[in-house]
């Protein structure tokens, strides 16, 4: 087969599963339709295997395969850029994809939308490659667009609920507020420089670096490269814009899995690194994109200490870990930010399908105060979310702990306004990071066994939500997952373990990205390079360096307040009410978001409403026409009597005017 059939082949196997499962679904069958989109994500897996190995061996390919149209000398394109980077993407997505496809037969075994289910995961696949296969502004914006939608139909799913309803609109209002930005970015982009495709916009970069907006005097490159990463914000859950992806928890597991660990979530993170000759030429866009990443990486972080619910602590912790990258890509490491989402894809993926599967064996209670000692009754999920939680925190020799510890070294050397903030921000994030990982670990798989009893209550759930956990009766016992739930734990536990140690060295000091990813004169990963000696020699000088023994510390008080004395954080909880108070609230984001900007709208709407649609069409255009005709009609009426003595009076007086006018004339 032609490599150029298997650059299509990718996306749009997926795409074909996704189209018989949702389509065809009732005449094939709950087997028929996740055959077909399994098949669908295995193939597009082994083509991009294929196309991986055909890269290696120095075939790039960077063209269009379409015209869409051509209007004002710009051409309107479908084409494909096949470097390291988009292949490297492309792996990520299909493995960890094909993984949520299996695992979901036994996760939605039972559910009446298991068809539909099948469908909108491909689907959200297919959006994601093409998004990342992309060589043009217009089709990554096609799949920007495709990827927030299809996360809309999977947020809410479950769409009985009225809070999968509301996490779905919220997940969609709070990315269309990015979505606008990154519009902008693009037009800014193409009046600039006439074109879509990225290397005729990357070789016009030194150029937009000298222009100035006309109206405001701005740096034309800075004002472009922030309006990008506000979209980057969006789809990437960056502080003010996160809000979104705690409630995407609504959605059934597999979803935020996939959505969490390697496609949308990784959309914005990807973009930015794609754009790297753009953002290398602008200091106060990499200082804004450092700030707002350290930002999210260490505050919420600290959201995840407090959280019950066993989901939700998984998803702060995606939260946190994309400020990381973010925080890499202000420091112009963009190489570590794209290996850290590929670590974090495969660990991050690992730890919230274990969580799925210790829902399923506690019956869909996701309260961790109703959990513990289920290490003994599910023997698998322990031990691979023991895994996937040394290699979140950082753990030498897990995947984890070569990206991150990597991220922390660029951004110390860095040099940029506000890199002495950023790496505060990413050194205390450490010890959070490993306090409410291990948190999650100790409640749920030591101490005692807290489940069979009546289920705590979270005031903080939604009462809808509090009834779909209802949990095991008394006397039940945890059961371990079938085996199409362990099976891609297992699988994705080797990669968790592995990959940071296999590909370190090739991917960020062997010129793996030396094409793809451009470094000014900027620190990068430079130090990081100079003092790298090997996977091994790096494992062992990081038991000795500060992340380890933050992290270390962080493992340590979690086992003393949640196993040995357990007493100690409702002591500590209570003693900083205040502090613990806004953390419950999530720093009243959302509270403000309501009060502000969903009040304010309601005011603007009661505003046009009144105003408009009362005063301006219902008194003016449509009252007032229907008053002028009415007024009319009683000023006409005193003239037309019916009686024929006031028409011939009428007449009489009307000669006489004519009369009076025309001899005055003459």
């Amino acid at each position: 087969m032609s490599i150029y059939k298997l650059y299509l082949l990718v996306p749009f196997a997926p795409l074909l599963g996704a189209i018989i499962a949702g389509l065809f679904g009732k005449w094939v069958g709950r087997a028929g339709a996740h055959t077909a989109a399994i098949l669908g994500v295995g193939i597009a897996f082994i083509a991009s295997v294929l196309i991986y190995q055909d890269v290696q061996a120095g075939h790039v390919f960077n063209g269009a395969i379409y015209t869409w149209m051509q209007a004002g000398g710009i051409d309107f394109e479908i084409g494909f850029q096949i470097d390291n980077l988009t292949v490297m993407m492309m792996l990520v997505v299909t493995f960890v994809s094909l993984m949520v496809h299996i695992y979901t037969i036994g996760y939605m075994a039972e559910d009446p939308g298991y068809q539909r289910f099948f469908s909108y995961i491909s689907l959200f696949t297919f959006s994601m490659l093409m998004l990342v296969m992309s060589n043009n502004f217009l089709q990554l914006f096609f799949g920007w667009e495709a990827v927030g939608l299809v996360s809309y139909l999977l947020i809410g799913f479950w769409y009985e609920r009225p809070t999968a309803i509301y996490a779905n609109l919220k997940a969609f209002l709070v990315n269309r507020v990015g979505d606008f930005g990154f519009l902008l970015g693009i037009g800014l982009v193409v009046a600039a420089t006439g074109s879509l495709d990225y290397q005729e916009v990357f070789a016009r970069a030194d150029f937009l670096a000298g222009e100035t907006m006309a109206v405001t005097g701005w740096p034309l490159l800075t004002a472009i490269c922030i309006c990008l990463f506000i979209g980057a914000m969006g789809k990437s859950a960056q502080v003010p814009l996160h809000v979104w992806l705690p409630d995407s928890m609504e959605g059934p597991t597999p979803i935020s899995a996939l959505i969490h660990a390697a496609t949308m979530v990784t959309a914005g993170i990807f973009m930015v690194a794609r754009m790297s000759p753009l953002f290398e030429l602008s200091d106060t866009a990499l200082s804004f994109v450092l700030v707002i990443g350290a930002t999210t990486a260490l505050f919420m972080g600290f959201l995840g200490i407090v959280q019950n619910d066993i989901k939700r602590v998984v998803a702060y912790s995606t939260l946190s870990q994309l400020g990381y990258m973010t925080v890499a890509l202000g420091a112009s490491a963009y190489s570590a930010a794209v290996f850290h989402l590929m670590t974090h894809a495969f660990f991050k993926a690992l730890l919230f399908l274990a969580a799925g599967s210790v829902i399923i064996g506690m019956h869909h209670d996701q309260d961790m105060r109703n959990m513990g000692g289920l290490r003994k009754y599910m023997p698998i999920t322990w031990i691979t979310s023991l895994i996937g939680s040394l290699a979140l925190i950082g753990t030498p020799l897990f995947s984890g702990f070569y990206s991150k510890d990597t991220i922390i070294e660029a951004v110390h050397a860095a040099t940029i306004p506000g890199a002495g903030y950023a790496y505060a921000c990413v050194i205390i994030g450490v010890f959070v990071t490993a306090f409410y990982s291990f948190r999650m670990y100790f409640l749920v798989f030591h101490g005692k066994e807290r489940f069979g009893h009546a289920p705590a209550h979270d005031p903080h759930l939604h009462d809808a939500e509090s009834e779909e956990h209802h949990g095991l009766a008394p006397g039940q016992k945890p059961h371990e997952s079938p085996w199409v739930v362990t099976i891609p734990l297992i699988l994705l536990a080797i990669p968790s373990f592995l990959i940071g140690a296999i590909t370190i060295e090739p991917m960020l000091f062997g010129g793996w990205f030396d094409d793809v990813i451009f470094v000014g004169n900027h620190v990068g990963l430079t130090e990081a390079r100079e003092t790298f000696h090997g996977w091994w020699g790096m494992a062992l000088h990081g038991l000795t360096s500060a992340p380890f023994w933050l992290a270390l510390a962080g493992v340590v008080v979690a086992w003393v307040f949640y196993l040995v004395k357990p007493d100690i954080p409702g002591v500590i909880a209570r003693t900083l009410r205040p502090i613990t108070t806004v953390l419950e609230n999530k720093y009243y984001f959302d509270r403000f978001n309501e009060i502000v900007f969903a009040g304010g709208a309601r005011l603007i709407g009661r505003g046009l409403w009144r105003g408009g649609d009362q005063g301006l069409i219902d008194g003016g255009a449509v009252g007032g026409s229907s008053r002028l005709v009415s007024w009319a009609a009683r000023i006409l009426s005193l003239f037309q009597t019916g009686h024929i003595y006031h028409y011939a009076f009428t007449m009489i007086i009307g000669v006489f005017v004519l009369l009076t006018f025309w001899i005055n004339r003459g």
